[in-house]
């Protein structure tokens, strides 16, 4: 199941829906790696990128949250250190087990899913706020 950008999917905070876009190229790359049989080493560097972009924009949404004084910052952030536990706990798998198109299934629709789901709750709620509390 590839995964489409839509407008549905946009905060209105530039910086982070380019990152989420990034984020959802990455779980396709990974999806298309596999269906493709284009091989292991192309599925873990793609893990890899993804694994390491997610932490990169979650740093940057952190940042951004602490600079606004977000009040829902500790629950934010520990959605995001949860998932990031997750996120490791799949990929170790995949590396145990190998990165049959099954497995690549089921991490990427895990991944995905819970990506959709947290930009339109957690980030849209992130992002309102800080647009409402920037100035300028």
């Amino acid at each position: 199941m590839a995964y489409q950008w839509d407008s549905s999917l946009e905060t209105g905070y530039e910086k982070v829906d380019n990152q989420h876009k990034q984020l959802i190229a990455a779980l396709n790359n990974i999806i298309e790696a596999s269906t493709s049989g284009k091989g292991e080493a192309e599925i873990f560097k793609t893990l890899d990128f993804l694994t390491g972009y997610t932490i990169m924009h979650f740093a940057d949404e952190e940042k951004l949250q602490v600079k606004y004084d977000y009040p829902d910052y500790l629950i934010h952030k520990r959605i995001h250190d949860d998932f990031k536990v997750t996120v490791g706990e799949l990929t170790a798998r995949l590396r145990n087990e190998g990165p049959s198109e099954e497995l690549v299934g089921v991490v990427t629709s895990a991944v995905g899913s819970w990506l959709l789901n947290h930009i339109k709750g957690d980030d849209f709620r992130m992002a309102a706020f800080v647009k409402a509390h920037e100035v300028g």
